[in-house]
């Protein structure tokens, strides 16, 4: 009998176990072939299709440009309020939408989920990037009004621009690996993301300047609020957008900086504790849907 050829284990990887979110660069077909999917059925037999992309934000700013800008007579005190707004309201837009589409990315493809195995990363990487696809006719309609404001671009206010982008892109992987995890085990998470995403609007400077919070909360506090992710995004978006098109603006906080930093070491801890949490949890996906 001739002797058995021996097989080199090293070859072969174990079922059911990837590295992570690293696997989903070596997956690129896949990965399209999920935003392709869910950008196809997002408007499916919709009336209106794409034109809710533009009519949600479009609702929301009006909304607080009233109360905010007409009533509490903010447009007053900031040169293009309206610009200052829509700015802001993009990019929290751009991390709301991100952040949920994420945490539900498992349990709406559940069917996939239980039937074979892929990197399971690669539904909640998908559902940021349709968000991303979304934020994009935004902000394209937010670039056609500061052109006819006198908006001209400049190399610190493109970089300030795609910095808050990818700020807000790995933040919201971060938080929606996490949630998105757990949300298949408990689905009551979904109900802690809502209050965060009600939160985020507020506890960064979109309906508001920052100089109006900085004599209103201590020192430390202070600290804490600028070192916020989302509140970085948006001082940058504002700093891409809005203060080119306005005649007088307060300039950045002092030591935005170090808020920077902060805020970029805050975004890669919570995206390595999501990365965690989600293939503690992605070992019983199967069984929990």
């Amino acid at each position: 009998m001739e002797p058995l050829d021996v097989v080199d284990a090293r070859l072969y990887q174990a079922p059911g176990r990837g590295r992570g979110v690293l696997d989903v660069f070596r997956r690129r077909y896949l990965l399209r072939l999920l935003v392709r999917k869910a950008t196809a059925t997002r408007y499916r037999n919709s009336l209106l299709g794409w034109t809710w992309s533009y009519v949600k934000p479009f609702s929301q700013f009006a909304v607080y440009f009233f109360v905010m800008g007409i009533i509490l007579n903010i447009h007053r005190e900031v040169d293009n309020f309206a610009i200052y707004l829509f700015s802001g309201i993009v990019i929290v837009n751009l991390f709301n939408e991100g952040f949920s589409n994420a945490t539900n990315s498992i349990i709406d493809n559940g069917a996939l989920v239980r039937k074979i195995y892929l990197p399971r990363e690669l539904f909640p990487v998908a559902a940021i990037i349709v968000a991303f696809v979304h934020f994009l006719p935004q902000v394209a309609v937010l670039l056609v009004i500061c052109l006819l404001l006198g908006w001209t671009p400049s190399l610190v206010g493109l970089a300030a621009i795609l910095g808050g982008v990818l700020l807000v892109l790995v933040f919201a992987i971060g938080l929606g690996l996490f949630f998105g995890g757990i949300n298949v085990r408990f689905r009551d998470a979904q109900n802690l993301v809502e209050i965060i995403r009600m939160f985020s609007t507020w506890t960064s400077p979109v309906l508001y300047m920052w100089t109006l919070v900085v004599d209103k909360m201590p020192a430390w506090l202070f600290h804490i609020y600028m070192s916020n992710p989302l509140t970085v995004a948006v001082e940058l978006f504002h700093v891409g957008f809005w203060e080119p098109t306005a005649s007088a603006t307060p300039g950045l906080p002092p030591a935005f900086g170090l808020y920077s930093l902060a805020a970029i070491a805050i975004t890669l801890v919570v995206l390595i504790i999501g990365q965690t949490v989600f293939r503690r949890f992605e070992r019983t996906f199967a069984q929990d849907l």
